[in-house]
């Protein structure tokens, strides 16, 4: 179950190109649905759930963002400078949450759903936990969760390991602070290094290879939910408003 202790990290400092195009336009975490941005819906699903100790990593139009985060509780941005780069320096931006010794959930901004998958998160039995839906198009672009014997083996927009069968990543992870600091660790070999282009989920994906037995997953499938990269993404989101539950 969580507690007060938890802390939320928000990785939202990309420019969404494959949504905006080169130019860039409003951040996606401020794309409202219904009347209320991603920003806004994160927040409020967070604290429905008992966090409400919430770090957003801002970069592309951060004025933007500090506007909107100056509207809702809890929120406390850190900027990440060099938001061009690959999304692990968002994550090691975010070190400080990582190192507080606290339960951290870690949450792609660029997404919209309902408190049952927030909820499954941070009820599962497993101490470090990432969600997963079976219900995923083929092709290189979903981040694929691998399974073999009940246990991640994988984790990848391309897989290497051998596995049974494999689902989609929500984006959204639960890990214990011991966890949290070791990703805060490796994070930093990316971010200070010379990978500073890869993505944030390498690091996440060298924890879990290195000792599988700490990760656990919860299946979602069925569940509402969608991530937002390309233009038809918008309108799938807006289908999705009438199933969705707070």
């Amino acid at each position: 179950m969580t507690t007060n202790a938890t802390r939320a990290i928000v990785l939202a400092a990309g420019v969404g190109r494959r949504l905006h195009g080169t130019a860039g336009s409003t951040p996606k975490a401020l794309l409202p649905f219904a009347g209320h941005t991603l920003l806004a819906r994160h927040v409020a699903a967070l604290n429905r759930c008992g966090v409400s100790d919430i770090t957003v990593v801002v970069g592309f139009e951060a004025d933007q963002m500090q506007a909107a985060a100056d509207a809702l509780p809890g929120v406390r941005l850190v900027l990440n400078p060099d938001f061009r780069e690959g999304s692990v320096v968002s994550l090691w931006a975010a070190r400080a949450s990582l190192l507080s010794e606290a339960p951290v959930v870690l949450m792609d901004a660029d997404v919209l759903y309902d408190d049952r998958l927030l909820r499954r998160l941070l009820d599962s039995p497993h101490p470090n936990a990432v969600l997963l839906d079976r219900d995923i198009e083929p092709g290189d672009e979903p981040v694929k969760l691998c399974i073999q014997d009940g246990v991640i083996v994988d984790f990848h927009k391309k897989p290497t390991a051998a596995h049974q069968w494999h689902g989609e990543s929500v984006g959204f992870f639960r890990f214990t602070p011991e966890v949290a600091a070791e990703l805060a660790r490796r994070a930093s070999d990316y971010a200070t290094g010379s990978q500073r282009h890869m993505e944030y989920e390498e690091p996440i994906r060298d924890m879990i290879q290195s000792a599988p037995s700490r990760f656990g997953f919860e299946d979602i499938t069925g569940l509402p939910w969608t991530e937002i990269d390309f233009p038809a993404d918008v309108a799938k989101a807006q289908a999705l408003l009438p199933r969705l539950v707070a």
